[in-house]
């Protein structure tokens, strides 16, 4: 897809970072890490990152506002426009040396988010999306959701809380139900690729509570422009509001929906 200019800036910016990134995750054995609480963490590696896609991006576009995960939030000269970033999803996954972790990089344009690119550097495969234009991975490949219907044929995914987190009670009930009705659940811990599979036909569906907007600014957008339905986990559109989601394509979503809101 012949993207417009400000995703293009966001491919650059992404391919970028992801040179810091894969430079450390290959020596990530060295990697200097403070604890931010229980299983959650934070490396010289993703503020590195988040400082290169905060120069790239504001460097192109000084006016936009700035959300980033690891940094102040800035309220730019023009107000209907900010980035939200998250230089490292699945940072844990990073920590521990295994590859499956991403960059994720949404525009939102008053108060919708109207571009977003996730990017896995370990497996160079870039999704992304613009209102209206579709989702796409890499150069020419279209996204689309997955055709299933019939819910015993279903995989998805969700993640599941770390350390004490007052939700986890909320979801053993939601495995509880959902687990012997489909063929399977994964918990791979990057919400932005959980999405972006979710587009690309790889999961059939994706739920999650306690997130962040830089966990799902990107990866809703590219599930939407591929055909899913995404809902707040207790119904309607606000999403980072609520920090949850709920998302599958149209055959399975009443009925993933059902299940997991009666749980």
């Amino acid at each position: 897809m012949q993207g417009s200019a400000n995703l293009n800036i966001m491919i650059k910016a992404a391919r970028k970072a992801a040179r810091s990134l894969v430079k450390d995750f290959r020596e990530v054995e060295n990697l200097q890490v403070s604890a931010k609480g229980p299983g959650d963490f934070v490396s010289k590696a993703d503020i590195a990152a988040e400082a290169i896609l905060k120069e790239e991006l504001l460097g192109a576009r000084p006016n936009y506002g700035w959300m980033g995960e690891e940094s102040d939030e800035i309220v730019g000269e023009d107000p209907t426009r900010r980035w939200i970033v998250d230089p490292l999803d699945g940072t844990t996954n990073f920590l521990h040396g295994m590859p499956h972790w991403a960059i994720s990089i949404a525009l939102e344009h008053k108060g919708e988010v109207v571009a977003g690119v996730v990017y896995d550097p370990a497996k160079d495969e870039m999704f992304y999306a613009e209102k209206g234009q579709g989702a796409w991975l890499n150069d020419s490949q279209r996204l689309r959701v997955a055709a299933r219907r019939n819910m015993a044929e279903a995989v998805f995914a969700t993640g599941v809380p770390f350390g004490a987190k007052n939700t986890l009670p909320a979801m053993l009930r939601d495995l509880s139900r959902l687990m012997p009705q489909c063929a399977g659940v994964r918990r791979w811990g990057a919400a932005s690729l959980d999405l972006a599979y979710v587009a690309a036909g790889r999961f059939d569906g994706y739920w999650e509570r306690e997130l962040q907007p830089w966990d799902l600014a990107a990866g809703l957008i590219i599930a939407r422009e591929a055909g899913a339905l995404v809902e707040a986990f207790r119904g309607g559109p606000e999403i980072f509001d609520s920090g949850s989601v709920l998302c599958a394509n149209e055959a399975l979503f009443p009925g993933l929906a059902k299940i997991l809101r009666e749980a």
